[in-house]
């Protein structure tokens, strides 16, 4: 088992390390290992920290929501996905072992293993996408993004509008993604805890920008007014940190 437990620890390292460079270019590496890699000890996943407070969002999502949502529902995909690891087929998943090696082989593998890696890599980047703004300051991507958004939407309120009435309108459970594909941004969304990077029948890019919609995300606070929860998100979302998603 301590054999088992450290190979899958240095795959895990050099297969995250992979990801975060592509996902999230390689000045960024080091903060996407402090929140997956370096959360794994002894073969198991632990629980990434917050990048604040559990009261930072306020008050467009409460404090309770966040703990909650981090604490129980995070901490859900992480046990679960550490039980998938255990029974994990080899003959499925490549060597070494990597998140990009699940989700290249997403349709093939366990459902399990597929919505615990999805839901605990999803969730990790949905808390650095945002950041506190308890004064409701104008909140608008700039630089690059900032042009890229205005060229492939014509204007942010454009891009805005489209965000929200596809994350309003999503059925069910799921997530809201800015992606860039084939060299232009576009929203789409994804079912339950996949995203654009899983081979799967989603629509494949790189994610810029993520909105959980999911009802644990908003219900003790909004119940089930989801766009009211949408709406304020804007005022939290970490343009800084989706720019450098973009610029990777």
């Amino acid at each position: 088992m301590s054999d088992r437990r450290d190979f899958l620890k240095k795959s895990a390292l050099l297969g995250f390390g992979g990801l975060a460079g592509s996902l999230i270019g390689r000045d960024r590496i080091e903060t996407i290992e402090q929140l997956l890699m370096r959360n794994f000890d002894g073969g198991k996943f632990t629980l990434p920290a917050l990048p604040y407070a559990y009261d930072a969002l306020e008050p467009w999502i409460d404090k309770q929501t966040m703990e909650i949502h981090h604490t129980k529902h995070h901490q859900a995909y992480v046990d679960k996905l550490n039980a998938e690891l255990e029974k994990a087929d080899p003959k499925i998943i490549s060597s070494p072992f990597t998140f990009e090696n699940i989700f290249n082989v997403a349709g093939k593998v366990s459902p399990g293993l597929k919505n615990n890696a999805g839901g605990h890599y999803n969730h990790s980047l949905f808390w650095q996408l945002m950041k506190s703004n308890p004064e409701g300051k104008p909140n608008l991507p700039e630089g690059k993004l900032a042009e890229a958004i205005n060229r492939d939407f014509k204007t942010f309120d454009e891009f805005k509008k489209e965000f929200t009435e596809k994350s309003t309108k999503l059925f069910g459970s799921g997530w809201c993604w800015l992606i860039l594909q084939n060299g232009k941004l576009k929203t789409v969304t994804t079912a339950n805890q996949d995203n654009p990077a899983m081979n799967i029948d989603v629509e494949k890019g790189k994610i810029v920008l993520g909105l959980d919609v999911w009802e644990h995300a908003y219900y003790l606070k909004y119940q089930n007014k989801r766009a009211d929860y949408i709406n304020n998100w804007w005022n939290v979302v970490n343009w800084k940190k989706a720019e450098e998603l973009f610029n990777s």
